[in-house]
């Protein structure tokens, strides 16, 4: 009898890692629906972690859950299938490490900020401890997302993909040159702008890379 196991994990795994290829353009997706749809939201004003608050903040909260999830699934299915750039064992722990890190994200819920949501005084507000739980999740997610652009732009350099060296290190770097800018800048218009803008473009990277290994 011939065991059919190996293609039954091949079938699973490229569903894995097709779910983390959607991931990136669902979250993207939900976010600037609930950005340009929720009544006091303002993309110059609010990072996007705030609409976890209010009636609707299960959907962000759900957002961020979800495309956690569907990066570790996909980490999980990178150890058995190697991306050239990312190799065995630092992508797919990096990977999963960035997918915890948005479902932590998703669980311990951003603090309300600045008239959001509605009826939300003006102002900073005060912090509580799973508003600063949340930083530390994104701390967690965005670190890792730097660490595996920055790692893909040295292993694609050594086998002579200029292309994408580049692009992983383009990527890699501004995501972390406008972390730093929206941490040093506070709630400044242009740095939260910037931030969303390399949000998206780290997800865009993601998604780009995971294809590869799926096509």
């Amino acid at each position: 009898m011939i065991s059919t196991r190996p293609a039954v994990r091949n079938s699973v795994d490229r569903v894995l890692l097709a779910g983390g290829v959607v991931a990136g353009p669902l979250w993207v997706a939900v976010a600037l629906v609930q950005g340009l749809s929720r009544e006091g939201f303002d993309f110059r004003r609010h990072p996007v972690s705030v609409l976890s608050n209010g009636d609707l903040g299960w959907v962000q909260i759900g957002d961020f859950v979800l495309a956690g999830l569907l990066c570790v699934g996909a980490a999980l299915a990178l150890r058995r299938t190697p991306h050239p750039g990312l190799g065995p064992v630092s992508g797919p722990w990096l990977l999963g490490q960035y997918g915890l890190g948005l479902v932590l994200a998703g669980v311990f819920v951003a603090d309300p900020l600045d008239g959001f949501p509605a009826g939300t005084p003006r102002g900073p507000g005060p912090v509580s401890w799973h508003g600063v739980a949340h930083f530390g999740a994104g701390a967690v997610a965005f670190s890792a997302l730097i660490a595996a652009c920055l790692i893909a732009a040295r292993r694609f350099a050594r086998r002579g993909e200029r292309g994408w060296a580049a692009y992983s290190g383009v990527t890699g770097v501004f995501f972390a040159a406008a972390w730093l800018a929206l941490m040093a800048g506070g709630g400044q218009a242009v740095a939260l702008v910037v931030f969303a803008v390399a949000v998206a473009a780290g997800w865009a990277w993601v998604s780009v890379t995971l294809l590869r290994v799926v096509r």
